[in-house]
């Protein structure tokens, strides 16, 4: 596999990991015991720490592209189109 499909494929993982750590550790400014800020969402984070989620964002798709490699290396996915695909393209 050439070093750019992985890293096309790492930031793939990325931006679906974000969607999925972002609502970890968020907590409102009533959950911390704080009063909100007016003009603020109720729902809103109270200490929102962009690079935390950047930190774990960026290691769990590490942890994704790493298996995901393993399982191209070991060929339990095959890329290759078959020949039968391969005719039915326009």
């Amino acid at each position: 596999m050439r070093w750019f499909s992985l890293v096309a494929i790492y930031f793939l993982f990325w931006f679906i990991t974000l969607f999925v750590v972002l609502p970890f550790s968020a907590r409102t400014a009533e959950e911390a015991g704080e009063k909100p800020v007016i003009g603020h969402a109720e729902s809103a984070p109270h200490d929102f720490r962009p690079w935390t989620v950047v930190w774990r964002t960026s290691l769990v798709a590490a942890v994704l592209l790493a298996a995901f490699w393993f399982v191209h290396a070991e060929g339990w996915i095959d890329v290759q189109i078959s020949s039968a695909a391969a005719g039915r393209i326009p």
